[in-house]
């Protein structure tokens, strides 16, 4: 390894993160010492050991790029070498943890498939104590300490988030943390500055550490791993019932979802696993998964054994193949082939060859087990042949060949024919990879398929059959139940703002700027205050009569009174602000008020009346989560930002006059 002197230069200081008390929340479990919480724990000491050895690459090439000494850049290539072996090995590691896709599976003893599952992205833990405390003092003018509480509670949310159970709680959990973040940018991202934290995240796959400062690579990741926690959920059921395969069908589809809307709403992703490409086929992968287990829908409620039911398992099993083989043609295009884990590639290939398989074994029965059909079943019959082949088969016509035995035995004997070598074929793919033959249970299911088509080839062959056995021409695919992407729900899960007490946001946020709070002492005249109000939350100073005890006393159209005799009043409805003001004796009232800075600040004010009200705290709609995320950087290309931008009203608002008192305002 290293030589000490070029250790010393070439070791990166790697912070420790500060101890963040637990989140004690349902749908966390980091302690429960399971095969797959062991993995997880497995993969993140692999990921900070390639964060480790990816640091000392980057010291080594920049000690080799500054000097110009001849021995030194010898000696810096040769550490160069080893580091490059020792990555190459940790990412052999790690590729092998994440091909342990039977730690994922269901524990029953019935025999099924193996599903493709994802891993966890592993995230650092972060401070934000003192960024959070300073941003509040500078921007809000309050205390940072009073908001300590709500700073700690966000960040045990997020540490929380990182560990969650493999369950509808856990799901529950990320979608919290996700809407939470909708606020907290709102409250702590200025779009012309930055909170100057970095939000680092492992690549799934291969473990290469991404950081970036925008809020959005956060927000892309929390949904990767809502889509990879559904890819757990759904290869964890029990498929031999009816409602396992329900809920993993829907695990799938909403698995499809997540990944396809981070496809559509993020561009520009600093790490592998959320390109374009690899969420693109992540997205095949799971709708490939919603489609097998739709076909063993279909086995388990087609109970019956008529002709027509065998023909439609065998289009099924058809579907099934079909969407494989577009799985496996992505996963070996150029941008992914070198990313994804080659048990990955080669289980997807095995299941399209296995899945044709069965779609002519299917046939073949169909053709050789089914009675005759009756004079009465025979057109329903031929309507449904004439679709089943993608060409017809040679030899008589159509009726002659379902009503004569001896022909659907032949050309049942061509489709078996046909499974038996996409059998073997598949079974020589899966003997290719080192991970898969180590799975007993896929090893299981493919040789009880092949054995099942031989043990069938033998009963229907004749000893006297002299004629050559043709090709089977292939099947046509097709679904009784097409596959769909379901995005996620974001109001499934309802959040409050956790720093609501910082005030409405419409008012009261990062974009928004505000002169100091002025206190003014009001006193009532014969006419009243002499000024009009408008809104809740906070109230806001819509006109100011001139001459009168208002204007006189300082107030302007559009402040917004914070506060009446020292009371809270940036949440206080109209009434109740209306109320406080006309409970006032002699002595008058101390009234409290900002004025939003600039003209794009007044507008806000204006249009006060239709931003959303923060107070119920849950997020309106999708669109909301589409807004874009403005961060500064020193490369654009870097950032991670949503790729759809928000539709702005562009309709000019402006202030109302005093005497222009609309059905919500109201003249004091």
């Amino acid at each position: 390894m290293f030589s000490p002197q070029l250790h010393q230069g070439l070791q990166v200081f790697v912070e420790s993160s500060s101890f963040v008390p637990l989140w004690e929340a349902k749908g966390c479990d980091p302690f429960a010492q399971t095969q797959r919480s062991k993995l997880q724990h497995r993969r993140a000491r692999i990921n900070q050991q390639i964060n480790k050895e990816m640091r000392m690459r980057a010291g080594a090439e920049n000690l080799f790029r500054a000097t110009s000494n001849h021995k030194v850049k010898e000696t810096v290539a040769l550490e160069l070498s080893y580091v490059n072996s020792n990555l190459q090995l940790l990412k052999e590691e790690l590729e092998e943890l994440n091909s342990s896709v039977d730690v994922y599976q269901n524990e029953s003893e019935s025999i099924s498939v193996p599903m493709i599952p994802l891993g966890l992205k592993e995230t650092k833990e972060l401070d934000l104590l003192v960024p959070l405390k300073d941003f509040i003092s500078e921007h809000y003018g309050e205390e940072g300490v009073l908001y300590e509480k709500e700073i700690k509670e966000f960040m045990e949310l997020r540490q929380a988030m990182r560990t969650p159970s493999r369950n509808e709680a856990g799901l529950e959990l990320l979608m919290e943390y996700y809407n939470q973040l909708y606020f907290f940018d709102s409250r702590f991202f200025p779009p012309t500055k930055s909170l100057g934290v970095f939000f680092h995240w492992y690549d799934s796959l291969t473990g290469v550490p991404s950081h970036q400062r925008a809020l959005a690579f956060e927000k892309g990741s929390v949904l990767f791993n809502i889509g990879a926690l559904h890819t757990q959920i759904g290869a964890r059921q029990d498929r031999v019932s009816l409602p396992g395969l329900n809920q993993a069908i829907d695990a799938f589809q909403k698995a499809a979802g997540a990944f396809n809307y981070l496809k559509e709403n993020f561009s520009n992703a600093p790490s592998l696993d959320m390109s374009a490409a690899s969420l693109n086929m992540l997205v095949r992968l799971m709708v490939a998964q919603v489609q097998e287990c739709v076909f063993e829908k279909m086995t388990f409620l087609r109970g019956q054994h008529d002709f027509l039911t065998r023909l439609q398992l065998a289009q099924e099993a058809a579907r099934v193949e079909d969407v494989y083989s577009l799985v496996h043609q992505t996963m070996t295009q150029a941008h992914v082939k070198d990313y994804v884990p080659f048990s990955w590639t080669t289980m997807v290939h095995v299941k399209s060859e296995h899945f044709k398989a069965l779609s002519h074994y299917f046939a073949a029965i169909a053709l050789c087990d089914c009675s005759v059909a009756s004079d009465a079943e025979l057109p329903e019959h031929e309507k449904a042949f004439l679709q089943f082949h993608v060409t017809m088969p040679e030899g008589p016509s159509l009726r002659v060949l379902l009503q004569d035995p001896e022909e659907r035995r032949k050309l049942g004997k061509a489709h078996l024919k046909k499974a038996i070598m996409k059998h073997e074929e598949a079974m020589r793919i899966h003997g290719l990879c080192k991970i898969l033959r180590k799975m007993d249970i896929l090893q299981e299911v493919l040789s009880f398929a092949h054995k099942r088509s031989l043990s069938k080839y033998s009963e229907i062959d004749h000893e006297e059959d002299f004629f050559e056995t043709g090709d089977a021409p292939d099947i046509h695919p097709k679904t009784h139940q097409k596959p769909e992407i379901k995005p996620p729900n974001f109001s499934q899960v309802k959040v409050t703002d956790l720093f609501h007490r910082l005030g409405p946001l419409s008012v009261f946020s990062a974009k928004n700027k505000w002169y100091p709070v002025r206190r003014v002492h009001l006193m009532r005249g014969e006419k009243g205050f002499g000024f009009t109000l408008r809104g809740d939350s906070p109230v806001l100073i819509a006109g100011v009569i001139p001459g009168g005890c208002a204007a006189e006393a300082g107030l302007k159209e559009g402040d917004y009174i914070i506060s009446v005799n020292g009371k809270d009043c940036r949440w206080s409805k109209h009434a109740e602000v209306v109320q406080l003001l006309k409970s006032v004796g002699e002595e008058g009232v101390e009234i409290g008020v900002i004025t939003l800075q600039g003209s794009e600040g007044q507008k806000t004010v204006d249009k006060k009346s239709t931003a959303m009200s923060s107070g119920s705290g849950m997020l309106k709609s999708n669109k909301e989560n589409n807004r874009k995320s403005l961060m500064n950087s020193k490369s654009a290309s870097t950032l991670l930002v949503w790729s759809k931008k928000s539709k702005r009203s562009k309709k000019s608002t402006y202030g109302v006059p005093f005497t222009a008192v609309g059905d919500n305002e109201a003249m004091y």
